[in-house]
């Protein structure tokens, strides 16, 4: 413990954006670090609990109290390496978790908690700096073949993993570049993408090898993966989005956010856009059906292409803006949550219904709404309409796509559409197959999908080799 009284003197303090006028002008991370010496003195809050509960608030099990300690005593380097022991890549949950260790830390109780979340990113970036960060190759070949499919955060959690057992592991993406979600989903506003190419060239000196490009199950037979590896890894996406079959779909400027925000990603990331209809916001009046994360990134690229106006819609009354922590602590709570893309200008509504994009010539020009009670039943005389040039459904997942790969394969699906596999063995109904992530989970986030595939590549090592040393 840095300090014994050192919740009780300090106060939290978190880092800050810049002004919302300089940051919609570009497309770069905006947050402003702590200073060192700030970053000190939120980890002497850290009360260093009995019963810490953010271990189990954080999906990986961050050791938090320890690396907080060795921060409050100026041993970074201690603290990085406490850090990677659990996290591969705490550069990416530094930057988009939405911090559930947080929630569950003893002085959320006050409304105070620790900066977990900010101390966690100011290890890691100094980490980089310093040039403490460098390959790991194992040290022993184990002569053992694995094949990962998907590069998001899973797919490259169990690929570094797995290399650093030993094994000769190829991880297959689809896309031109490798990163899956980190790289095409989420805006760079939020994650600068050189993030990922750094780990991606240290993982590649770790003798993992990368094969972009290549959609498995339609560029490579899926069949031929388990003829020419000892096993293969499914850690793709949960990529079927959920749709509103509603009067009026069929009209242009109606499309699924997934469609609009990879086309951003791919221009400021200098790729060519596969597509004949570029998706822009510029000099429209833009509506986004759905209230979550994914809604909350088209607003803020929305805004920053020229967008006359935002609007968010949610079908769910809008939640409470505190929780009752006697309730709900230490599990993460359901209240009213502002990005810093609702704070560059967006107007949101809650408890609203679609029932028809209105359109002409061929093009949507507005929705008509109906307001909804607790149970979600539409209130009699309380329709209203919404200008709108460009709607997008950012309305969540629902389960991966399972033509081509999934379908070749044969691997059982869940009731959800998932591919059915458990959190023990992550092994599917197919021998030798195995998967982790989104696409055995569902839609999740960036820290769940790191954890599975941490703890596929440990249950991959242990059916290759009998037995085996990666954590869990």
């Amino acid at each position: 413990m840095g300090k014994v009284t050192g919740f009780l003197e300090i106060d939290r303090r978190d880092r800050r954006y810049a002004p919302a006028s300089d940051r919609i002008r570009h497309y770069r991370e905006f947050v402003i670090p702590l200073s060192e010496e700030a970053t000190k003195d939120q980890a002497a809050r850290c009360m260093n609990c009995g019963i810490p509960y953010c271990h189990n608030g954080c999906p990986v099990n961050n050791q938090i109290p320890d690396w907080n300690d060795l921060v409050y005593h100026s041993d970074w380097r201690e603290a990085a390496v406490n850090l990677h022991s659990t996290n591969n890549f705490p550069e990416f949950t530094g930057r988009v978790c939405p911090a559930p260790c947080e929630a569950s830390c003893t002085l959320n109780l006050n409304e105070s908690p620790v900066t977990i979340k900010t101390i966690e990113c100011a290890i890691v970036d100094r980490a980089f700096a310093e040039g403490w960060i460098t390959p790991e190759p194992a040290l022993k070949k184990t002569g053992k073949t694995i094949a990962v499919i998907g590069s998001g955060p899973a797919g490259m959690a169990a690929s570094q993993q797995l290399a650093r057992a030993g094994h000769e592991v190829h991880l297959y993406e689809k896309h031109a570049k490798l990163g899956g979600l980190l790289r095409y989903g989420i805006p760079d506003f939020k994650m600068e993408k050189h993030l990922i190419d750094r780990r991606l060239k240290q993982m590649a000196a770790e003798g993992v090898v990368f094969h972009p490009g290549i959609n498995v199950g339609v560029d490579l037979d899926a069949a031929s993966l388990t003829r020419d590896y000892d096993a293969v890894v499914l850690a793709g996406g949960a990529e079927k989005p959920r749709d509103l079959p509603i009067p009026g779909r069929e009209l242009g400027g109606v499309h699924f956010a997934m469609d609009f925000l990879p086309q951003q990603n791919r221009r400021v990331g200098h790729e060519k856009i596969h597509s004949n209809e570029p998706i822009l916001a510029s000099g429209k009046h833009v509506v986004v059906i759905g209230g979550g994360d994914t809604g909350s990134d088209c607003i803020g690229t929305s805004i920053r292409q020229g967008a006359l106006s935002v609007t968010q819609i949610e079908i769910m009354p809008q939640p409470p803006e505190k929780e009752n922590k006697l309730l709900t602590w230490p599990d993460w709570p359901l209240k009213l949550r502002t990005s810093s893309s609702h704070e560059e200008g967006a107007v949101r509504d809650f408890a609203v219904l679609t029932r028809e994009f209105i359109g002409k010539d061929g093009m949507v020009k507005g929705l008509h709404c109906v307001r909804v009670d607790h149970q979600l039943q539409p209130i009699a005389g309380s329709d209203f309409e919404i200008k709108a040039d460009l709607v997008l459904l950012a309305m969540g997942f629902v389960a991966p796509i399972s033509e081509g790969l999934l379908h070749n394969l044969g691997v059982t699906l869940d009731p959800r559409g998932n591919v059915a596999a458990d959190t023990v063995h992550y092994q599917t109904s197919i021998d030798k197959v195995f998967a982790c992530g989104d696409m055995r989970r569902g839609q999740s986030l960036v820290v769940w999908a790191i954890r599975e595939g941490r703890q596929a590549a440990h249950a991959v090592d242990a059916f290759l080799m009998g037995e085996t040393s990666l954590p869990r």
